[in-house]
């Protein structure tokens, strides 16, 4: 027989009463969130939210041997939060009763769901892969049908730079075998969740719904889809979650569940953006005040992650995801926005009941101590007694320097090839360099093909730092084809459609066929390049000795007990000649070696030569 929980005894008849009404409507319910969990998390309760009309004026009962441990409500009587134990309670369907002057007023089945086999121990990103970063309303339109939700307000208009263009997820789906064949090993994709702003919506970072997919791009279940296509392939998930804040037309947003559910101040504030000053021993209260709770831009309120209720919303929405989506990893928006307290305990309680997800934070900090003291364990933090508990960041000083050393033809003492050197040689402040996210672009910057102006050449340099540096590379969607875009015109600039993306385009970029000559020069050189480093331990676990550049000549060796590749890079214009005596103490017992694209061997006993603004990756034999 079912069993209740419940404060007042019941007699029979209301008992009776409960179990006839268990398959009533629950119009009351407007939301319900998470709208299901699992059992068997090492979580070992879950805080569920019902939201509807003064739902707040009602008891709770629940059915089966579910035990409620809290009742939680708010200045806002259209919320509760119920948390329920869910420690050794198997996969169930169990009925919520709401209850008023002893009678029951409606009910809600919920679910306890089964688990994936060793879900708690699924495997993350990590240096051994590559990282395609893409914009799904601008990578292809698979399904026209839904261009135009009329559940949301923005419509296509696909001759607005800057308006919805129509990708979505089934035109990811149609062209995953183009990101095999890069030597694409996970996929990164902007926001995929419902963002309803009447404008600009397609970037995805003012989300409205948090627990559903936004319609213009497909449905939860066609993310679901897009998961397991990945992982037939053998190709990683890794969704962008955002914690700092959310979009003006969030439905929570509309009406909060309480007053400090967001940052507030008695008028508009905007963040200071100075995020020196989480670890500024010198700095002002009001200074940091506005920092953490200041708003990024008027249309993304600031969620307050010290409120409790929040932080738990945020943790289960995350957990949820990864749990129904099989992901593989998050790249989190924004990391250091958030309170730094607060998002170290979010982001603790995703690795600990996932150990091996990776997790990598968007810090955008230009110093490596100050990057460092967000990565986990890091001694830099440990000064102020502060852990992330952030297992990557993003190397943002790299990017800055692959976005411009190739156009530094004076290689003097802090430019050119130097800037490289200085970078790696402050790698001792990381605790973990290896996984650190590296890149030469994303959505936020210039492209690299717009700062090299179509310059092949140096294209090539900046991929092959990429592919043979410490870290997980991570490139973004166009570039591999030579796609272009100015950020001072404008972020449509630099979030160009993919060619070939939509029907009657001049050309189909996805195909070697459809690709013109100087399309596939890019292409055939990138995939050769990160297919090479699909199987290279040395690269994604070996150790790095680097020279100091001279005449804007870097050179620097990538090795193991067994292997050893020599990486040059000529900075020049000009042709350049390197004795090898010089590197002695790598080339070791090595005799010879053969460049990775070019396949041209070097007698290691004789001089180097190579070519001005190119680079040579030789594997030592």
């Amino acid at each position: 027989m079912v069993q209740y929980q419940q404060k007042n005894n019941f007699n029979l008849i209301t008992f009776l009463f409960i179990i006839m009404l268990s398959t009533l409507g629950h119009t009351q319910i407007k939301r319900m969130e998470p709208p299901f969990w699992w059992s068997n998390m090492k979580l070992s309760s879950v805080q569920i939210m019902f939201y509807g009309e003064n739902i707040a004026q009602y008891d709770m009962l629940v059915s089966n041997s579910i035990r409620i441990e809290n009742i939680k409500k708010t200045e806002n009587p259209n919320y509760i939060f119920v948390t329920i134990s869910t420690k050794n309670t198997s996969a169930q369907d169990f009925i919520f009763s709401f209850i008023k002057n002893n009678k029951v007023a409606f009910t809600q089945k919920y679910s306890l769901k089964a688990r994936r086999e060793d879900s708690a121990m699924r495997k993350s990103y990590n240096s051994s892969d590559l990282i395609y970063l893409i914009m799904p309303d601008r990578f292809a339109n698979g399904n026209n049908k839904n261009n135009n939700e009329i559940s949301v307000t923005e419509k296509d208009h696909r001759e607005i730079p800057g308006g919805r263009h129509g990708g979505d997820i089934q035109g990811i789906i149609k062209n995953l075998d183009y990101l095999t064949s890069l030597g694409v090993t996970a996929l990164w994709s902007t926001p995929l969740n419902e963002d309803n702003d009447e404008s600009y919506s397609y970037h995805g970072y003012a989300q409205s719904d948090v627990y559903k997919i936004d319609p213009r791009y497909g449905t939860n279940e066609d993310y679901l889809r897009l998961s397991a296509e990945l992982h037939k392939r053998k190709i990683k998930n890794v969704m962008d979650y955002v914690t700092n804040h959310w979009g003006l037309k969030h439905w929570m947003i509309k009406d909060l569940p309480t007053k400090d559910w967001i940052n507030q101040f008695d008028n508009y504030t905007q963040t200071n953006h100075r995020r020196t000053l989480v670890h500024d021993i010198n700095a002002s209260k009001i200074d940091t005040k506005i920092c953490f709770d200041g708003w990024f831009v008027p249309s993304m309120p600031d969620l307050n992650q010290r409120n409790p209720l929040v932080l738990n919303y945020l943790t289960q929405n995350a957990i949820w995801w990864i749990e129904y989506a099989n992901l593989d990893g998050f790249r989190v928006d924004t990391y250091n926005y958030a309170e730094p307290s607060e998002i170290a305990k979010w982001t603790k309680s995703i690795t600990d009941e996932y150990p091996n997800f990776n997790i990598v934070g968007e810090i955008s900090m230009r110093d490596q101590a100050q990057l460092s003291y967000w990565q986990k364990d890091s001694p830099i933090g440990k000064i102020q007694n502060f852990n992330s508990n952030l297992p990557s960041v993003m190397d943002f000083i790299l990017s800055d320097d692959l976005l411009s050393v190739f156009n530094e033809d004076d290689g003097s003492w802090d430019k050119g090839m130097t800037k490289f050197y200085d970078n790696f040689a402050n790698d001792f402040l990381y605790p973990n360099p290896n996984n650190l996210l590296i890149f030469a672009e994303n959505h936020d910057t210039h492209r690299l093909n717009h700062v090299y102006n179509n310059d092949i050449r140096k294209y090539k340099m900046a991929m092959a730092v990429l592919a043979t540096v410490r870290g997980i590379p991570q490139i973004y969607y166009g570039s591999e084809i030579g796609m272009a875009g100015n950020k001072d015109k404008g972020d449509a600039d630099i979030r160009q459609d993919f060619p070939g993306g939509w029907e009657g385009d001049a050309n189909n970029a996805f195909t070697k066929e459809g690709r013109t000559q100087i399309q596939n020069d890019y292409f055939d050189y990138t995939s050769k390049l990160f297919n090479w480093r699909k199987n290279k331990s040395l690269i994604h676990s070996g150790k790095m000795t680097h020279y100091i550049p001279e005449n804007n000549v870097y050179v620097y060796f990538r090795y193991n007990d067994s292997e050893s590749v020599m990486v040059v890079i000529n900075n020049n214009t000009e042709k350049q000649i390197l004795k090898t005596n010089r590197f002695q103490e790598n080339i070791q017992n090595f005799t010879s070696g053969k460049d990775i694209i070019s396949e041209k061997s070097f007698d290691l006993k004789k001089e180097i030569e190579i070519e001005g603004k190119s680079v040579l990756i030789i594997e030592l034999k």
